[in-house]
C-alpha cells in the first residue's frame, strides 16, 4: 500500500531541521564576542548602540 522513495522527503527534513537549528543557536552564542557601548550621541538621527539596545538584540538573537 505504502510506496517507498529513495531520497529526501518531509520526515527525514523536519528531523534534520530540528536538530540542526539548536546546534546553529549554540554555534551562534559561543562565537560571540562582547563589546562596550558606545556613549551617546544625541544629535544623531541613527539608532544608537547603546547597552539598552545591545540587551534587546541579545534578547531578540535565536
Amino acid at each position: 500500500m505504502t510506496q517507498e522513495t529513495t531520497g529526501t522527503n518531509r520526515r527525514n527534513f523536519l528531523k534534520l531541521a530540528g536538530t540542526a537549528a539548536p546546534a546553529a543557536a549554540v554555534a551562534v552564542a559561543t562565537v560571540g564576542t562582547s563589546a562596550e557601548a558606545q556613549t551617546v550621541d544625541l544629535q544623531s538621527e541613527t539608532m544608537q548602540d547603546t547597552a539598552h539596545t545591545r540587551a534587546y538584540f541579545e534578547s531578540a538573537r535565536f
